[in-house]
């Protein structure tokens, strides 16, 4: 293949990447007022740079053909740090295999830039297969948490998709250099595991996924708590489910924690996920709660129903009917981006403030888990409405 042809491909290349990167976000008119979403995605696998893909030698790659493919990236772990608004991204492969890769904005809807290369965790004498889904604290004790997902193959069984899935730790102060803790001691398999920002009773509080099993459909558990002692050998002796699954929810099959959970006046605001079956498979929504800030492991507001479901093009993809979040951002301002997956495929944000979010948990009534009370609660908003609202 000629030179010409090479340098024409180059230029036809950074010329897509450079629209896609370049192009600014605006937020959608809300019809719920709790929430903006915005026209694009923050990340798709073609903001991935392009020297992470391609060979730029000539004689290597003379048609210039993409080396390193990225199928998708999504749930990413989220923190606002030094006036930047900070992802850790998951990055998937065409492999199928998942890394963790920084990206930085000055707003927090446009403009991320990845740093120059994905995170190179550090290996642990039991090496992962598959890592995923990293959740971000910035604890009190002054270091930057990373929580994610670690998967190996489950020998004991002659299956080649089971998995054993445990909870990785890493710190870091400046998303550059990582430190890798042991990975969590726990009686069960751990996926979705958060931490608190702050010591409860002198003690780390961890959100857990209790589960001995992928699905684990129909057989109890929900989002945990356990206290440990410290992150540096972290294991959990005693566990209790905080926010249990429930028939006919949109947290029937299972739910788990996602974002670090956010302090306001009113109590700690947690963004979970919540699963049901439907008749295409499991439909991923998120949810919310408040716990109390005198016990964060005490639930005090839940709002009945999702907080967000995919919807228009958030279903095509990977994985349809899914949205997931596990990263947050409170800027000093007190604005709130939500930073969401759709389909397993890119990475959205939605915009909101702790204020909106707060009235949000505190003011829509809980669900019922009867008909006969969703009804009722309609109801006592129309007569509620009688002396204000005036039909069009």
């Amino acid at each position: 293949m000629s030179r010409e042809y090479f340098e024409n491909r180059i230029k036809e290349v950074t010329e897509n990447h450079k629209m896609v990167t370049s192009r600014k976000n605006t937020a959608k008119f809300s019809i719920n007022g709790v929430f903006n979403r915005y026209k694009y995605p923050v990340l798709m696998r073609e903001d991935i740079p392009l020297n992470w893909r391609f060979d730029y030698s000539y004689e290597r790659n003379p048609m210039f053909l993409e080396r390193i493919r990225v199928n998708a990236i999504m749930n990413s772990g989220a923190i606002y740090l030094d006036g930047k608004y900070i992802l850790v991204a998951r990055v998937e492969g065409n492999d199928r295999k998942s890394y963790f890769a920084v990206a930085e904005s000055d707003n927090g809807v446009d403009g991320f830039k990845f740093r120059e290369r994905p995170i190179v965790l550090p290996k642990v004498e039991e090496i992962d297969t598959n890592v995923y889904d990293m959740r971000l604290t910035q604890h009190e004790d002054g270091w930057i948490y990373g929580l994610f997902c670690s998967e190996r193959k489950d020998t004991s069984v002659d299956d080649t998709s089971s998995a054993v899935a445990k909870c990785g730790i890493v710190r870091t102060k400046d998303f550059d250099t990582w430190e890798r803790m042991p990975d969590l001691i726990s009686p069960n398999q751990q996926r979705n595991v958060t931490l608190h920002p702050e010591f409860v009773d002198g003690k780390y509080l961890l959100y857990t996924r209790p589960s001995d099993g992928f699905i684990d459909v129909g057989s109890g558990g929900g989002i945990g708590a356990a206290f440990v002692d410290s992150m540096e050998n972290a294991e959990i002796k005693d566990e209790k489910i905080i926010d249990a699954r429930v028939y006919h929810t949109v947290k029937e099959v299972k739910n788990g924690a996602g974002a670090t959970p956010i302090k306001t006046k009113e109590g700690w605001l947690h963004v979970a996920h919540g699963v049901r079956n439907h008749a295409t498979g499991l439909r991923y929504v998120l949810y919310c709660f408040m716990t109390a800030l005198d016990d964060p492991t005490k639930v005090i507001y839940q709002p009945g129903g999702y907080f967000l479901a995919p919807k228009g093009a958030e279903r095509d993809g990977d994985v349809s009917g899914c949205v997931f979040s596990n990263g947050a951002i409170v800027d000093p301002d007190g604005n709130m981006f939500v930073y969401y997956a759709s389909a397993d495929t890119r990475l959205h944000v939605i915009s909101t403030t702790v204020d909106k979010m707060v009235d949000y948990c505190m003011n829509t009534p809980e669900d019922g888990l009867t008909t006969h009370t969703s009804v009722e609660n309609i109801c006592n908003l129309i007569d509620a409405n009688k002396d204000y609202y005036k039909e069009v």
